[in-house]
């Protein structure tokens, strides 16, 4: 088993005290197992971390990385067009090939700027190749097949018939949940409503509570997209999911901008967990989810960038920020403070997704998902009496980032990622994005 040693790095530690400690770090298999001053132990590797800053690994709550390849080719747009218009028709053309390079293009700029874990929903069809590309690139995530099978101007290529679409779904779970050493795990990932008949979600509630897996979908993003499921379920988004009984503790609800009362009630009852991705929010035009209210309830809330066309990075460092920014202007300067938003990116993400026990906080015994800063340039000085949290949140950017381990694996070194061919992987994005357009 290799052991990894890091030695003198200041730890935010994101434990339930916010403990932040200068000290050195051991690694046995991909387990965090001592946190100490002056470690006396062998190790098969030494980081030397003195200057730098360790966090726990990013968890990103809501990725779409079959949409990487799509960056800069669905702006200015409102969500029901952007689908319709631009999205759908993209994600119609892919293949396999595309659908690969999309996601390791996704993912090696997601570990470039410090995310180790992500909630990612893929497409209707092609699935594998992402899997494939997950596993290889080292990083943690629970994924799945999007599921689609109803709706108005949708591509060919992307209606579904109900029942082969529950069952496409089970046999990638089947194959890709638990693999990788436990890195890897499957999500049912019905679209959003207005995508999927009654049928389809039923089945879906039934096959995640039967191989104890988590749901994921859109919801309550836009408001045309509520006035349409309105105008065919009889009820608002969260009411109809609880009235078929999708609402329960395994349910992650993306975006989640336009709730009432009673929806919220709903999700805090039923233990569902929200996911709020300010930059794409913003970008579409949605709306500004109120999270210091869903926080206020106790409702678990991570952060996510979604994908790359609304966004149009995946950037951790800029969600934070925006999380923090874009609440201050309506609830005042104190509310959304470094700590807070700092927490809602790592345990935070760790509990939406029912990983609070392995990942989001630097601990004894928890998984060895971590990123290492370097914080000795201009942008981020003074350092003298400076928050920490201030620090990171409000002044780091990406380029900050020097080194992550996952799974106790160092995946980037140096500013290098080290699981994923960067020349090749941009080489065959341009290459497998010209030869898709040619599908559409």
């Amino acid at each position: 088993m290799t052991t990894t040693l890091i030695r003198g790095a200041v730890i935010l530690t994101m434990n339930a005290a916010d403990d932040i400690l200068e000290a050195d770090v051991l690694i046995i298999g991909n387990r965090i197992s001592e946190i100490g001053k002056d470690l006396k132990c062998h190790a098969d590797r030494i980081i030397e971390a003195g200057g730098k800053v360790m966090l726990p690994g990013f968890v990103q709550t809501h990725i779409h990385l079959c949409q990487t390849l799509f960056r800069g080719r669905a702006d200015d747009m409102e969500l029901i067009d952007w689908l319709r218009k631009r999205i759908w028709p993209l994600e119609a053309a892919h293949n396999e090939e595309s659908i690969y390079y999309s996601a390791m293009l996704g993912i090696g700029e997601l570990i470039r700027s410090g995310t180790t874990t992500i909630l990612d929903m893929e497409t209707v069809h092609h699935t594998n190749s992402a899997f494939q590309a997950i596993e290889q690139s080292g990083i943690r995530a629970i994924s799945g097949k999007v599921m689609m099978d109803y709706g108005t101007e949708v591509p060919l290529a992307l209606q579904e018939n109900t029942q082969r679409s529950l069952a496409e779904s089970v046999e990638l779970l089947e194959k890709w949940h638990g693999a990788a050493n436990g890195r890897i795990e499957y999500a049912f990932c019905p679209r959003f409503v207005v995508s999927c008949t009654e049928e389809l979600l039923i089945g879906v509630r039934d096959l995640a509570e039967r191989y104890g897996v988590k749901i994921h979908t859109h919801a309550s993003e836009n408001r045309e997209e509520i006035a349409i499921v309105e105008a065919e379920r009889g009820m608002r988004n969260v009411v109809y999911l609880d009235h078929i009984g999708l609402a329960k503790p395994n349910l992650i609800l993306a975006h989640s901008i336009w709730l009432d009362d009673e929806e919220k009630r709903i999700i805090k009852d039923r233990g569902v967990k929200l996911t709020h991705c300010p930059g794409s929010n913003l970008k579409l035009s949605s709306g500004i989810a109120d999270i210091p209210d869903l926080l206020a309830r106790g409702i678990p809330v991570g952060i996510g960038a979604d994908g790359a066309p609304c966004n149009n990075n995946l950037d951790m460092f800029q969600e934070m920020r925006l999380t923090a920014y874009i609440q201050k202007v309506k609830h005042g300067p104190a509310v959304m403070n470094a700590r807070s938003v700092l927490r809602m990116a790592t345990m935070g993400g760790a509990e939406v997704l029912g990983m609070e026990d392995r990942i989001g906080s630097i601990e004894v015994g928890k998984l060895a998902d971590l990123q290492l800063l370097d914080l000795e340039d201009f942008h981020v000085y003074p350092s003298y009496d400076a928050d920490w949290f201030s620090r990171v949140v409000y002044a780091a950017t990406r380029g900050d980032v020097d080194t992550v381990i996952i799974d106790g694996e160092i995946v980037m070194e140096a500013k290098a990622v080290k699981t994923i061919d960067k020349a090749r992987v941009l080489n065959e994005a341009d290459r497998v994005l010209r030869d898709l357009l040619t599908r559409i």
